[in-house]
C-alpha cells in the first residue's frame, strides 16, 4: 500500500465528472487500498478518486466507527435537513464553512471484488456520503455555499496568500509520504481529500 498525493483546489480533475469503474481485479484492489491509507494518514472522514488524480467512481469512508468503499455509487438522500455544521475539504486545505446537508443518506454500489454494497446513516456519515459523491460529480462543497459564506470562500481563494497554504498544505503531505516510503518522485504514486467533515 501507499500514501498518494492529494489533489488541491485548481487542480482540473477535482472539476471532472468522474467515469463509470467497469474493470475490476488487482490494480482496482490497490488503489483502493491505497486511498483508504492515504484518507487514514491525513485524518479524514473520506476521500475519492479524483482526489488522488484518479477520475473514477470510487470513494472510501471512515466515520464513527463506520468504514469501508463504494464503487459507482448511487445516493439517495432523505428530505429533513440535519443541523449546520462546518465542513472542510482535504482538497481545499484551511478553509470551513457550514453547508447545509441532508439528515439522512443512503449509497448502494459495488466493492472490490463487483459485489453489492449498502451503507446509510444520519449526522456526519450522511455528510460524508453526500460529500465525497460530491467529488464523484466533479462538485467541491464550496460550490454549495450561498450568500456571504460564497463570497467569502471564493474571495479567501483568489487571495495571493491562499496559494501559499495550498502550498504548504503540500508540503507537509509529501514531507509524510517521505517518512514512510523513503524520498518520494512524481513517478511514484501507482494512480497520480478538514473538521466538521474532511474529504
Amino acid at each position: 500500500m501507499a500514501i498518494l498525493p492529494i489533489r488541491t483546489v485548481g487542480d482540473p480533475v477535482l472539476r471532472t465528472e468522474a467515469s463509470t469503474v467497469t474493470r475490476f481485479g488487482t490494480e482496482l484492489e490497490r488503489l483502493v487500498a491505497d486511498m483508504a491509507e492515504t484518507m487514514a494518514n491525513v485524518n479524514g472522514a473520506g476521500l475519492a478518486a479524483p482526489q488522488v488524480g484518479v477520475s473514477l467512481r470510487i470513494f472510501t469512508f471512515d466515520v464513527d466507527g463506520v468504514s469501508g468503499h463504494v464503487i459507482n455509487p448511487e445516493l439517495e438522500l432523505g428530505e429533513e435537513k440535519q443541523a449546520d455544521h462546518i465542513e472542510g475539504c482535504l482538497s481545499v486545505p484551511e478553509l470551513g464553512f457550514v453547508v447545509p446537508r441532508k439528515a439522512w443518506a443512503r449509497v448502494t454500489g459495488l466493492d472490490v471484488t463487483g459485489g453489492p454494497v449498502e451503507y446509510e446513516g444520519t449526522g456526519i456519515l450522511a455528510r460524508c456520503f453526500h460529500h465525497e459523491t460530491d467529488h464523484l460529480n466533479g462538485r467541491l462543497y464550496i460550490d454549495r455555499l450561498a450568500g456571504e459564506d460564497r463570497k467569502v470562500a471564493f474571495r479567501a481563494m483568489r487571495q495571493a496568500d491562499y496559494d501559499s497554504v495550498v502550498a504548504r498544505t503540500k508540503a507537509e503531505r509529501e514531507q509524510s509520504i517521505d517518512s514512510i516510503f523513503g524520498r518520494s518522485s512524481p513517478g511514484n504514486g501507482a494512480f497520480a481529500t478538514n473538521t466538521g467533515i474532511r474529504g
